[in-house]
């Protein structure tokens, strides 16, 4: 008996950086000088005709995430999630945050999917149209939004909590239409210029002060 072959299987194609800025929008998180396969987190995305192409790769066995939104807070948004199954392979699915809650909704506006995981990381690329008529599921790419990055593990194939308290959030609204390579330290490399780490010195120095007879 001839048993034909199954057809070979395109390697994933690695994600570029160089290209960040030029032609194509990222965003990095972590380490500074990171890429995407050594930061936290890690997005790109660019216009391909009527369509987006995302980019998504994070340190995590489980899940990463982009979600679009129109404040700096998670609930009403749309979410396009990269899942790690138990069978290895990693699904691209569609969610809206419900508050805090991510709801899973069938009808998904991902296509030309591909997701891959190795060295203890979750990346895929996915493309999704610009533009879909009346859903108040998925928003309208033409527009600008806050970006809402997210990671995190998942018990069989399902996403559970991101990792961090407070995941990154973009720092201004974010258009398709304009490439920018946008690096945001992530905590363990943010220096004492944030408000936050100054307001705890203040703090600590106060209280050390108080405590002295």
């Amino acid at each position: 008996f001839f048993f034909p072959t199954a057809p070979p299987v395109d390697p994933f194609a690695k994600i570029r950086v160089d290209d960040c800025g030029k032609t194509k929008g990222c965003f990095r998180y972590g380490k500074p000088g990171c890429n995407a396969e050594t930061c936290d987190y890690f997005l790109s995305y660019r216009r391909i005709g009527a369509d987006v192409e995302f980019e998504l790769s994070a340190d995590t066995d489980g899940w990463v995430a982009v979600g679009f939104s129109s404040d700096k807070k998670m609930g009403g948004d749309d979410v396009m999630a990269c899942v790690h199954d138990d069978n290895g392979r990693v699904r691209i699915q569609h969610f809206y945050n419900v508050g805090q809650w991510a709801k899973e909704i069938q009808r998904n506006p991902a296509r030309d999917e591909e997701g891959v995981f190795e060295n203890n990381r979750v990346t895929c690329r996915f493309k999704r149209p610009v533009y879909v008529p009346r859903e108040e599921t998925i928003v309208d790419l033409h527009l600008s939004w806050y970006y809402l990055f997210a990671w995190g593990p998942a018990i069989q194939g399902s996403i559970t909590r991101h990792d961090i308290d407070s995941p990154p959030v973009s720092e201004r609204v974010v258009s398709i239409y304009k490439y920018e390579d946008i690096f945001m330290p992530s905590a363990a490399y943010q220096t004492f210029s944030s408000p936050f780490c100054l307001l705890l010195i203040v703090a600590l120095t106060f209280y050390l002060l108080m405590g002295t007879p």
